[in-house]
């Protein structure tokens, strides 16, 4: 993916936000036979990482561990969040073209095949995460019938987990357009339009404000720096004086 600085989404927090925000990714991998294959599953976080490491956890099904040669090489795992077309209309009368706003990150890791028990630990884990936002959430082991079921079928899943060993992500929300532009996107993906999407709009104000603390940051320290230049300036001429 062509990166630029502008757009650059280098925090690994952040990073962890949009998988838990979007966790139904694209797996890819080449063949030993030079084959490119992709599937499509959920993957949670490992609970157990450390703060500064993107570990996942998930499983495909037994065609798929085969057709990916799992855990024989490494895997990009793709992970998108919202994205949408910006119309340059929503511009203003000067010469433009249309863009497509998003965010996504290229997730590159070699899979750790897991056992029997830790796939089931796993498929339980998965459930649970989405369950839990149910009012009366169905648990894989909530009841023993349903647990049995589980261990049945977990022999045609295998689980992995992917220690992410280095990503690139891309944060794309308008970053180098003026505000008063950015305004009028965001009130067109506000509206009612063909092209509406709350959740780019969602996206693109995170995007805004997450530029604007940066920017405050960077004039706080920079003022703090000059602060501590003049009062070493000041000293130094004390000194002299002196």
């Amino acid at each position: 993916m062509r990166t630029n600085p502008s757009f650059a989404l280098d925090q690994v927090d952040e990073v962890r936000r949009l998988i838990r925000e979007y966790p139904w990714v694209t797996l890819v991998s080449s063949t030993v036979a030079g084959e490119l294959v992709a599937s499509h599953y959920p993957v949670i976080l490992d609970p157990a990482a450390g703060a500064g490491e993107i570990v996942l956890l998930s499983h495909v099904g037994r065609p798929d561990e085969q057709l990916h040669e799992l855990g024989a090489h490494e895997m990009l795992v793709i992970v998108q969040g919202p994205h949408g077309y910006i119309s340059p209309g929503w511009y203003d009368a000067r010469p433009a073209v249309p863009t497509w706003n998003f965010v996504t990150a290229h997730l590159h890791g070699t899979p750790e095949i897991l056992s029997n028990a830790e796939n089931l630990r796993v498929l339980a884990a998965l459930v649970d995460h989405f369950e839990d936002r149910l009012d009366e959430p169905r648990r894989l082991n909530g009841t023993p019938e349903n647990a049995d079921y589980a261990a049945r079928i977990v022999a045609g899943t295998v689980g992995f987990r992917l220690r992410v060993t280095r990503f690139t992500a891309k944060d794309k929300m308008s970053q180098n357009k003026p505000a008063e532009t950015v305004d009028r996107i965001l009130a067109e993906l506000d509206g009612d339009g063909p092209y509406a999407s709350p959740a780019l709009a969602a996206r693109m104000r995170r995007a805004r404000d997450s530029a604007s603390e940066h920017s405050a940051s960077e004039h706080s320290a920079s003022e703090h720096s000059a602060s501590e230049h003049s009062a070493s300036e000041h000293s130094a001429s004390d000194r002299a004086a002196e």
